[in-house]
Parts: structure tokens; C-alpha cells; sequence
């Protein structure tokens, strides 16, 4: 009888030990599975955290990449004043030709009445309607002639540019723009809803004074009384209007 009361006590003893152990060992797991979460809210937290910095170090999408020089756009240096460039990274300007004049430097003349001719025109693509963007064939004129030679008044201090936006608000004439602060000019983008890269790559819209190529933007040309402005679209980087990629000559 002794003995089986041993054996029984033992076995109870036995028994509450390992209840304990179990006991001990759920508040151990347990005490394993917080760090567990944590450790998965702080990566959440890291990935929060890597978004932001991607994002910070984005592009800024309002930065200007190179625009136009001589309203062509170019892929040259844009940095320093290389090459005897101005700040506005303008070539020098040929001997005898007429300096750029920045825009709002000069005060316009509203009580003197000057005039200059002016005529658009798209030619150059009657030969190369193959390369024509199909939805914009129909907008080229028969014979490519956008706007006749017009004459028209404008004030001293006025740019080509400002004499561009007149005739094509007085003529209806669809025109769009950008002002390029690097270049402090005025882009012209589109005339007659025809715009740059229309007629393949090379393409765009191009202006000459007095037959010369200015190798700077539209709005930096002051006009001078009996001026002859002459807006042209080019398939082939200036070189099929006698521009020459405008280059000034």
C-alpha cells in the first residue's frame, strides 16, 4: 500500500512539473511573437522611408532640359559661357547684324507708330508630305502659304515675337508658345496648329529678318522700322529654307 502511495505521489508530482514546464514555455513563445510584430512594422516603416527618399530624389519634372538657340532646338553644352557664349548661351552674334535685345529691357513706344512686314509660310512641306504626320496633311495649305506678306504697324521696343502674336490674333491664326528661361526667349512651338516634329525629326518652325537667320529667340529681336519677317517651317533642320541648322549666317 505504501509503495502504490509513492507511485502515485510521484506521478502527480510529475505531472504538475510538467504542466509548469508548459506553462513557462507559452510565456516564452509568447514573449517570442511581440518582437516578431515589431520587427515587422519597423520594415514597413523602413519601406515607408525608402519611398520618401526615392521621391526626394527624383527628377523635378518642372526642370528645362536644352532648348532652342536661334529658336532651333539644340543637345549642345548648357553650362558656363563656352565659346564666347552670353548667358543666355546665345553665340556671338555676326559682325553687322543686330544684337539681342532681352526682353523688358526696353520700354515700348506706345504713342510712335512704326511698320514691317510679315508672312508665314510652310512650303517646304509640299515637299515632304510622305513624312507629314497623316491627322495634320490637311491643315498645310495648297500652296503652302499660311499668311501672305502683311503689313503691320507696331511700336518701338517690339519684338518679332510681339508681331507674330499680333497678325495671328488679327488673322486668326492658331499659334502656341513657351517661354524658355534658360534661354530667356520665346519658342514657337506650333503655327496653324502645325507643329515641331510634324514632318519627322528635323522639323519645326524657323524665322529670318531681312533675310538673315537670327541665331537668337523671336521675343529677343527688337524690330526696326521697314523690317521683313519671314516665319518658315523647316523638314530639315534649316538647311531646306537657307537656314542652316540657323547658324547666323
Amino acid at each position: 500500500m505504501e509503495r502504490t502511495w509513492k507511485k502515485t505521489l510521484a506521478a502527480g508530482i510529475a505531472a504538475v512539473v510538467i504542466v509548469v514546464a508548459l506553462v513557462l514555455a507559452g510565456g516564452r513563445l509568447t514573449d517570442h511573437t511581440a518582437p516578431a510584430d515589431q520587427g515587422s512594422s519597423a520594415m514597413q516603416q523602413t519601406d515607408a522611408d525608402r519611398q520618401q527618399e526615392q521621391t526626394l530624389d527624383s527628377d523635378d519634372p518642372d526642370v528645362v532640359g536644352p532648348k532652342q538657340n536661334g529658336n532651333r532646338e539644340v543637345t549642345g553644352s548648357t553650362t558656363g559661357n563656352s565659346g564666347g557664349q552670353d548667358q543666355y548661351h546665345t553665340d556671338p552674334v555676326p559682325e553687322g547684324r543686330p544684337q539681342s535685345v532681352e526682353p523688358g529691357s526696353t520700354a515700348v513706344d506706345t504713342d510712335t507708330r512704326l511698320t514691317c512686314t510679315i508672312s508665314i509660310s510652310c512650303a517646304t512641306i509640299l515637299d515632304n508630305m510622305d513624312l507629314c504626320a497623316e491627322n495634320k496633311l490637311a491643315l498645310v495649305p495648297s500652296d503652302g502659304v499660311i499668311l501672305p506678306a502683311a503689313t503691320v504697324t507696331f511700336s518701338p521696343g517690339e519684338s518679332v515675337y510681339d508681331v507674330l502674336q499680333q497678325v495671328c490674333r488679327d488673322y486668326g491664326i492658331h499659334l502656341e508658345s513657351e517661354f524658355t528661361p534658360m534661354y530667356n526667349s520665346t519658342y514657337i512651338q506650333g503655327i496653324n496648329n502645325l507643329y515641331e516634329f510634324d514632318v519627322g525629326n528635323e522639323s519645326g518652325w524657323m524665322y529670318k529678318v531681312n533675310g538673315w537667320f537670327p541665331n537668337y529667340g523671336c521675343s529677343r529681336y527688337a524690330l526696326q522700322n521697314g523690317d521683313v519677317v519671314n516665319w518658315v517651317y523647316t523638314c530639315d533642320l534649316g538647311y531646306d529654307v537657307g537656314g542652316g541648322y540657323s547658324t547666323g549666317s
